[in-house]
């Protein structure tokens, strides 16, 4: 049985969710985006094709100097402004030698492991013209290296690109008008499965993306009123760190990054159904936001579970490290081999799209977002549990006290240390 299968998402009545979704839509769309390739960097083609389908949606948008797209949908209020936001770009490599045998050392663009790129199939984007090629290790022939096929070191040093042409020395390479810095794009290689199972590079984030156009559709077709104003924002430089940073403004109270959850020992989340994350690498994610996203899942009887994630950043982390004041969480569709050969279910990227949905149906978490705090009677509480003074001559202080304080305090004096 899975590691999936194992683990139990949190209990829900056993009901259909109430939200309508037009699943087709966000499937066929995120087969199409998968087949276009856009590695940080080189964000140009599909941002042209998003702003495309947003156009024939009738959704107001604008873009930002080098690309990421800032939709807004207008609620009954402008303010506070609420984001949802998914990043456009990719994994991918860029072109660091013409070698002497007419083949390409790369680099990579963004954070993943040489043995996922050995035998891809990609696309070089140089100057004039696109070239086809495979990555292949140094050693690819085991007719003629043998056992060293399988002994020789995995690193980005160890690969390189044939292109599929006449290349056979560097200047080869210079005549077909191959330079160092060109983009390297690697096929997704997408297969859909009749159980819903759909394996594919770039799932991070172009899944994402899909439901992001998914939940536009529905809201623009069904002509729901939102609450506030809605901005879903595309950003094309997440896998390099700085993502939402470059696409937000300061109407902005709230915002829902939506990515891919690592699935492995050691983490909750699942291939089968969206997963709330509550902290990842750069920290904890807004308490209040992210409860009240788990308060929609059981709400709309969508089934879904909680993780930390260890070793991930997300849109989120970029917007706040920025210097916005704002309130952010992540959701995400669980996905096993993340930056690798990846799987998800759809499943999973049914739950999200329902869940964002209905976040955006919803008022904003608090109204007093609109503006900075005068005072502190203004804050939002959190539930608070009171710790007896273990001095007998420091009280504990009345601004800590609540109700239960007395009578907690008192349980603690005649029983002792818990």
């Amino acid at each position: 049985m899975s590691l999936a299968r194992n683990r139990q998402p949190t209990p829900i009545p056993v009901i259909q969710p109430d939200i309508e979704i037009d699943l087709e839509y966000v499937t066929s769309w995120m087969l199409e985006l998968l087949r276009i390739h856009s590695p940080t960097g080189y964000t140009d083609p599909i941002t042209r094709v998003v702003a495309a389908e947003l156009e024939r949606l009738g959704a107001q948008y604008e873009l930002t100097r080098r690309g990421a797209i800032r939709v807004t949908l207008p609620g009954r209020r402008s303010t506070p402004a609420r984001a949802i936001v998914g990043h456009l770009d990719t994994l991918g490599a860029m072109v660091r030698e013409l070698k002497p045998n007419g083949r390409l050392g790369i680099k990579p663009v963004g954070t993943w492991s040489s043995r996922f790129a050995e035998g891809a199939r990609v696309s070089v984007f140089t100057d004039t013209e696109i070239l086809r090629g495979t990555i292949l290790p140094l050693k690819a022939s085991g007719h003629v290296y043998n056992d060293e096929v399988d002994t020789q070191e995995v690193s980005w040093e160890h690969v390189e690109v044939r292109v599929d042409a006449d290349a056979y020395v560097k200047q080869d390479l210079l005549n077909l008008g191959v330079n160092i810095g060109d983009f390297v794009g690697v096929d997704a290689q997408p297969e859909l499965l009749k159980n819903g199972f759909i394996n594919s590079r770039h799932l991070d984030n172009k899944a994402g993306v899909a439901v992001l156009l998914g939940v536009i559709k529905q809201l623009i077709e069904t002509k729901t009123s939102l609450p506030t104003d809605l901005h879903v924002l595309f950003t094309i430089s997440e896998e390099v760190g700085s993502g939402a940073s470059a696409v937000l403004r300061g109407d902005v109270a709230e915002m829902v990054s939506i990515d891919n959850g690592t699935v492995a020992p050691g983490q909750e989340s699942s291939e089968m159904w969206p997963s709330i994350c509550l902290a990842d690498s750069s920290g904890p994610f807004d308490y209040h936001l992210s409860r009240h996203l788990l308060q929609l899942c059981r709400d709309h009887h969508i089934l879904h579970g909680r993780d930390v994630f260890r070793h991930y950043r997300c849109d989120s982390a970029s917007a706040v490290e920025a210097g916005n004041d704002i309130r952010t969480a992540l959701v995400t569709f669980g996905v096993d081999a993340s930056h690798g050969y990846e799987r998800t279910h759809m499943d999973a990227i049914a739950g999200i799209t329902r869940l964002l949905i209905a976040y955006c149906r919803t008022p904003p978490v608090f109204d007093e977002d609109t503006r900075m705090l005068e005072s502190i009677d203004q804050f939002p509480e959190t539930r608070e549990t009171p710790i007896p003074s273990l001095t007998p001559d420091r009280p504990v202080p009345e601004s800590h006290q609540d109700e239960d304080s007395d009578e907690q305090a008192a349980e603690f004096s005649e029983n002792g240390d818990p």
